[in-house]
């Protein structure tokens, strides 16, 4: 296959689902940039990565993985090792080493209220589940979307399997070691400690960092022009990439 411009992935993370991505899809099909906002299984990091790896088989050539909360644990695994992968982008995400886990990064830095906020209950086919409860979603996760929209999201995300947030990364290789990256921080994240997420910037090497002043963790929601323009600018700058 001849050099072509990177495919944008899209993937959700824990108590979201694809349409959180839809302000900035519009975004980026304005600019000419195709983009996919994949459903995230949210069952396990192993299983999420495996089906992430095959999504980008079906593409067929080079991708820019992004990826939101949790999102950005399952890109990291999925592009370890990947060829076909030129680039990453971590929106108000989580960017792991080895071994370390969504729970245990959100409690290296303060500032997470999360934990207080989910409900859980247990699933027939084992473990638990875990979402936000109603009453605590729009102030947790969107405090800076519409009180209608955020009602919307509430009533539509998707719980997430207690094992994909405990489970630690597999891969020895983490793909942010090898590939250009880029990250979008919205200061005011409620979910992911802004902290943490400048801590996993630096430690990436990150080409870009955009803070977002005000943005709770739902920015793509809130900010999609921002979230879009970072997007771009990875596109833009990511190696172009020859997949067979």
């Amino acid at each position: 296959m001849s050099n072509s411009t990177p495919t944008v992935l899209l993937v959700h993370g824990a108590f979201a689902e694809s349409a959180s991505w839809n302000a900035v899809l519009h975004n980026l099909y304005g600019r000419g940039i195709d983009a996919i906002a994949v459903a995230n299984p949210l069952r396990t990091l192993t299983g999420d990565a495996a089906y992430l790896r095959d999504v980008i088989a079906g593409v067929g050539g080079p991708v820019l993985l992004v990826g939101h909360s949790y999102g950005g644990m399952v890109i990291t695994e999925a592009a370890a090792n990947n060829p076909a992968v030129v680039g990453l982008g971590y929106v108000a995400a989580f960017a792991p080493d080895t071994g370390e886990s969504a729970l245990g990064l959100s409690t290296q830095f303060p500032g997470s209220t999360l934990g207080q906020a989910l409900t859980s209950y247990p699933v027939s086919s084992g473990g638990n589940e875990l979402t936000i409860r109603l009453d605590t979603y729009a102030e947790q996760f969107a405090a800076d979307v519409p009180q209608s929209v955020a009602g919307v999201m509430a009533r539509t995300q998707r719980p997430v399997a207690e094992d994909a947030l405990s489970e630690g990364l597999p891969t020895p290789d983490p793909a942010w070691k090898s590939l250009p990256s880029w990250f979008v921080v919205p200061d005011q994240d409620r979910n992911i400690p802004p902290t943490l997420q400048r801590f996993a910037a630096e430690r990436a090497g990150a080409r870009g960092v955009r803070e977002v002043p005000g943005a709770s963790h739902a920015v793509a929601v809130s900010r999609p022009d921002d979230v879009a323009g970072v997007i771009v600018e990875a596109v833009n700058g990511c190696p172009v990439a020859e997949v067979a």
